[in-house]
């Protein structure tokens, strides 16, 4: 396989949903093309962002804005070879946002399909898919804002 078939020649959001011992990472199009997630854990996490912007042509980064968000956003501020800018999104309710998304993404199987969707929890991390749902929220926004400005 060929990256470049796979790169996206228009600009990308990152996502970026920090912590203090692990993170969500995603590359999006605005075209809400996905191209890349990932949970990283919070020692790489500067390393991995780096590579992306290397790989791919990251325009923004959009951030929860909770727990650790301010140090993180300095820290990106400082230790990124690119500035960037950073944009911080609230990311209240993500992580229950992320588990239902998590079970579109990947179906349920097996005897998981028939506990109640309440009861069922995801068998990995699923801080990348709220990076997904950072960039979506940011977007959205700026659809919503767009189409008032329009009228």
């Amino acid at each position: 396989m060929n990256d470049r078939e796979f790169s996206p020649t228009q600009p990308v959001i990152l996502g970026f949903d920090p912590g203090r011992d692990k993170c969500g990472v995603a590359v999006m199009g605005l075209d809400r093309q996905l191209y890349y997630h990932q949970v990283v854990a919070a020692k790489d996490a500067i390393a991995t962002l780096e590579t992306l912007c290397q790989q791919f042509p990251v325009s923004l980064v959009v951030m929860g804005n909770q727990t650790t968000a301010k140090q993180w956003k300095q820290q990106l501020q400082q230790e990124l070879a690119q500035s960037l800018n950073i944009i911080l999104v609230d990311e209240r309710y993500t992580t229950l946002e992320a588990r239902d998304r998590y079970w579109l993404m990947y179906p349920p199987q097996g005897l998981t399909k028939l506990l109640p969707k309440g009861l069922r929890q995801p068998p990995r991390p699923i801080d990348d898919i709220v990076a997904i749902l950072l960039i979506e929220r940011y977007l959205n926004r700026l659809t919503s804002t767009s189409l008032m400005t329009n009228d």
